[in-house]
């Protein structure tokens, strides 16, 4: 098969198309055919040489895909060849094929193309297991949302709003605030112009936001806290801003505030079963509805991957851009 290899970490360049072996799926693991693959700020980083995967996984990046069940290994149950499936991934979606421990399996909603299926895994998982299974957003509360533009961040205002929560976003420029809007976000914040504590303050009468996804880390520590309603809950998932920052820690005790981080990548098997089994009983209903669609931005060939990386890395985007293999 062809996959995108790293022969030496460092910028789009460094992505290379090259024939590699057939991966065998393993006990507990299917091996899938390839569609489609999306682009993820951690293949960025993969890229850079800043984050290996997993001892165990595939060497190339990927953090999701779609395709067909291709074959089975020893003590899979409950799938067949032939399945058409998307899947959360420690590593390996860009490439033909990939070995994939059946429980990151999940079948391609009703309603929905197996190209686009390859924008869901990482982004619902990502959602639903900080904002809903660790933060617990309720129906009636505030979620801000960091990088409302963004894959995980169309998702997020798309599952808040599904269950009955008022939703906030930061976002770079007019368009991606209305992009935001239409989504469902009620509270619309230019991160370039506007001070998102302030304007969150004025639009919650001063309570603030019950949990905040954050992306952006260090940069944004100590005015999340500030933005956090009491009994709040901060849900790290990215470093964007910097790994180091100085927290008032009074600040979080006048609050009865919480501050979790997290990575999915990875978790443990066990955890991550966990999660996806959550996703297709709480979010594949709502997909199936037509009620949370990913937001798709680009479709590239896999072996344009590197053209890929250049569109994620400018920040133009909205939503997610996807990688087709021809598969």
């Amino acid at each position: 098969m062809y996959a995108i290899t790293i022969p030496e970490p460092g910028g789009p360049e460094a992505l290379v198309w090259a024939e590699v072996p057939d991966p065998v799926p393993g006990e507990g693991e299917v091996l899938v055919e390839v569609a489609a693959s999306a682009v993820n700020r951690a293949d960025l980083l993969q890229r850079q040489g800043f984050y290996d995967p997993p001892p165990g996984s595939s060497p190339y990046p990927g953090l999701e895909c779609s395709g067909r069940i291709a074959a089975l290994g020893p003590g899979v149950s409950g799938w067949s060849v032939g399945d058409e499936v998307c899947a959360l991934l420690s590593g390996g979606g860009y490439a033909q094929k990939v070995a994939v421990p059946a429980g990151q399996l999940l079948p391609v909603p009703e309603g929905l193309d197996l190209v686009t299926a390859a924008a869901l895994p990482e982004v619902t998982s990502t959602v639903w297991s900080n904002v809903f299974m660790i933060a617990h957003l309720r129906p009636g509360e505030t979620l801000l949302v960091h990088g409302g533009a963004s894959g995980i961040g169309t998702m997020a205002i798309q599952l808040a709003k599904a269950v009955g929560a008022r939703v906030a976003v930061t976002a770079g420029g007019p368009d991606k605030l209305a992009r935001c809007a239409e989504l469902g976000a009620d509270i619309l914040i230019d991160y370039r112009e506007q001070d998102f504590v302030q304007e969150l303050r004025k639009a919650t009468d001063g309570a603030g936001a019950d949990v905040i996804l954050d992306i952006i880390g260090a940069k944004y520590l100590d005015r999340n806290v500030k933005a956090l309603a009491v009994n709040g809950r901060l849900a790290i998932i990215g470093l964007q801003g910097g790994l180091k920052g100085e927290l008032n820690l009074s600040t979080l005790l006048k609050k009865r505030a919480a501050i979790t981080a997290t990575s999915l990548r990875g978790r443990p098997l066990g955890e991550k079963a966990a999660i996806v089994a959550a996703v297709r009983e709480h979010v594949w209903p709502l997909i199936g509805a037509g009620r949370v669609r990913p937001v798709v931005d680009q479709v590239l060939p896999l072996s344009d991957a590197a053209q890929a990386h250049r569109a994620l890395d400018t920040g133009d985007h909205i939503g997610k851009i996807l990688l087709t293999s021809g598969a």
